[in-house]
């Protein structure tokens, strides 16, 4: 049973008792099995809401046939073990069902996001050389991209020659095989490149499903993150579905209403999702005509600003839960939602989780005393890993975000923190979104450059938003360069892309610099 008291939490972690929530062992371990298989006649697996209004329920039952017919096609289509299996498909059935059937064969799953181009694709086609890709529909067009890899669409001809094979299959896979090649939706690599995980990622996984997402027996969950992407693939399929709970999912075009609709339907009352998610349901004006009342509401991928994190408390009772960690990882700083003696404290990211030791460290690896900023950091056999992100830990271990390591500005000597400033400009009533960069300036080495989504433009407002951050954060720590934008240039899992608005950052302020 689930430690639901943050002290018990971390009196009685260990890993073993991890391994024993699971069928397999370090020596023999297959996901497919962990997450599908073993909940035989479980109930729903699936919950998903389609973008044209559309919802389907999926059992277990079913994911278990799909799955276990896909997996017999790979073998008789001569996919062996280690081969990539690529899948290019919103949630549905057949996304679900050839993910972990590919992993049921011994196959290694490779998600890909629908919303790929050509070139897209093609850049991780060739760093993970798959022998299969699986798309929605216009099989020919693709395969005549890609010639050297087998295309096939979810049409009539697969869906029947899948209904003529075995509803099951015995995967036998090694704990350190590997399992997925999972893409970053980050801006950190010049060219696309995998994370590989294993097997026994699903044992870590549960880190993340225990006390970043709070996950427990009788939750009626929902992550609308796409899984193709490691806060859907990972939080928001495996490790609901390695606790025998149904993953509640989103496909399509995203919108808030629709959103909306299925959080009541179905009943949640676990949600997981990315802050500007929760920004769009702040924005669209709908909480107050929809019963949606989550017990628990967490949140990764980027820090919350503070007036959204101010509104999901005022709107439904509940502070919001941040995790914190990285593709390579797991998670390493949580929230613990649901665990009722944790505090949750506006502006930190959470405490240390259980079986990690993290520490806030110089940049030759020396843990700092509580309050000095330095970079984020986790203990690994190998020494210490760095997030590659800057923070500090107060006196009573929580640990605060100061932005990408790449994100502080250092500007005439003072050091300035991008996430502050953002955080500032986002309580003026007339920005609707802010995003901050250090650009390059003779003077000073750096300034700190805004791009603000406002209806509002013009040098006058530059000046009024300027003044508003002097006297609310610092007489220096304020954007000297101003930008208007229609919309923040985003990846593909909604993080803003700071590398293009570095990118861009020689376009004129649409104001003189203050002095």
């Amino acid at each position: 049973m689930a430690a639901r008291s943050y002290r018990e939490a971390l009196a009685t972690f260990s890993w073993d008792a991890l391994w024993r929530r699971f069928d397999g062992d370090r020596r023999r371990l297959n996901i497919a099995h962990e997450c599908v298989d073993r909940h035989a006649g479980r109930g729903p697996a699936l919950r998903l809401q389609f973008a044209d209004g559309r919802r389907e329920e999926h059992d277990f039952d079913a994911l278990i046939a799909w799955s276990s017919r896909f997996a017999h096609f790979l073998e008789r289509e001569g996919i062996e073990r280690g081969d990539r299996v690529a899948i290019m498909l919103e949630p549905s059935l057949p996304f679900y069902g050839a993910l972990f059937g590919a992993m049921k064969r011994g196959a290694i799953a490779v998600p890909l996001f629908t919303l790929f181009g050509p070139d897209g694709v093609a850049l991780r086609l060739d760093d993970c050389r798959p022998r299969m890709l699986l798309v929605e529909r216009d099989a020919t067009t693709w395969q005549a991209s890609f010639p050297h890899v087998r295309v096939l669409a979810i049409d009539r001809d697969l869906a029947g020659r899948l209904e003529r094979l075995p509803v099951a299959y015995e995967p036998s896979t090694a704990a350190d095989d590997l399992a997925v090649f999972q893409y970053t939706s980050g801006t950190t690599r010049a060219l696309p490149e995998a994370v590989r995980h294993t097997h026994r990622s699903v044992v870590t996984l549960m880190i993340a499903a225990l006390y970043g997402v709070g996950l427990e027996a009788g939750d009626r969950y929902f992550c609308p993150s796409s899984p193709a992407w490691g806060h859907g693939l990972w939080h928001g399929t495996i490790a609901p579905l390695a606790l025998g709970i149904a993953v509640g999912a989103y496909s399509g075009r995203f919108d808030a209403g629709r959103l909306f609709d299925a959080l009541d339907t179905f009943g949640i009352d676990n949600i997981a999702a990315a802050p500007t998610v929760y920004r769009l349901l702040r924005d669209s004006g709908l909480a107050a005509r929809h019963p949606f009342r989550p017990r628990k509401l967490s949140y990764t991928g980027e820090p919350m600003d503070s007036n959204t994190f101010a509104w999901i408390e005022r709107t439904w009772g509940l502070r919001p839960c941040g995790m914190y960690g990285s593709t390579e990882v797991g998670v390493i700083i949580a929230d613990y939602p649901g665990f009722a003696d944790y505090e949750v404290r506006p502006g930190a990211l959470g405490k240390a989780v259980p079986g990690w030791d993290v520490a806030i460290v110089d940049g030759e690896g020396r843990p700092l005393p509580p309050g000095q900023t330095g970079e984020i950091a986790v203990r690994r056999k190998d020494g210490w890993f760095f997030v590659k992100d800057r923070g500090l830990v107060d006196a009573d271990g929580y640990f605060h975000h100061a932005g990408r390591s790449d994100d502080v500005i250092i500007s005439a000597g003072w050091t300035m923190s991008a996430v502050e400033i953002e955080d500032t400009l986002l309580k003026h009533p007339d920005v609707r979104e802010a995003a901050v960069v250090g650009v390059a300036d003779e003077q000073r080495g750096l300034v700190a450059k805004a791009f603000i989504v406002s209806q509002r433009r013009g040098s006058d407002f530059a000046r009024e938003i300027q003044e508003f951050v002097k006297t609310r954060l610092s007489q220096h720590e304020y954007p000297r360069l101003v930008e208007y934008v229609d919309a923040l240039p985003r990846t593909p899992a909604g993080k803003v892309d700071r590398r293009t608005l570095r990118d861009r950052s020689t376009a004129p302020s649409v104001c003189p610099r203050p002095g």
